[in-house]
């Protein structure tokens, strides 16, 4: 497996605008966001993709769950909304092979979206 962004990011090689961290990810706002609140959320035990939680401790799964969930809260997002995002793969638009999540907020988001 190559370094990605997020293991740079993950090893301190690489600033980021930490939102939210635990022992079991890392929250940060996105630096080229694509709402008022864009922010990314990675596991620190990597997956390259999300199809590969079906292989995962779902403990493990459970808690990068849990954890996008409690970041839109803290975020202030519960009340009007958000939208969490993950892709898989190159057809879905995933441009680093690690495991994220996009949490997306702040102003009306259209569907499909644009």
């Amino acid at each position: 497996m190559n370094d990605t962004i997020f293991d740079k990011i993950l090893d301190g090689r690489i600033p980021v605008e930490t939102v939210y961290e635990n022992e079991d990810v890392l929250a940060f706002r996105d630096i080229n966001p694509k709402a008022p609140v864009h922010v990314l959320v990675i596991p620190k035990v990597r997956s390259e993709r999300f199809a590969e939680l079906a292989h995962r401790p779902v403990e493990e799964t459970g808690r990068f769950f849990a954890a996008v969930s409690g970041v839109a809260k803290i975020l202030g997002l519960n009340d009007k909304g958000y939208r969490v995002v993950i892709n898989n793969g190159p057809d879905a638009g995933q441009e680093v092979e690690y495991l994220h999540a996009h949490i997306l907020g702040g102003r009306t988001l259209n569907w499909p979206p644009g």
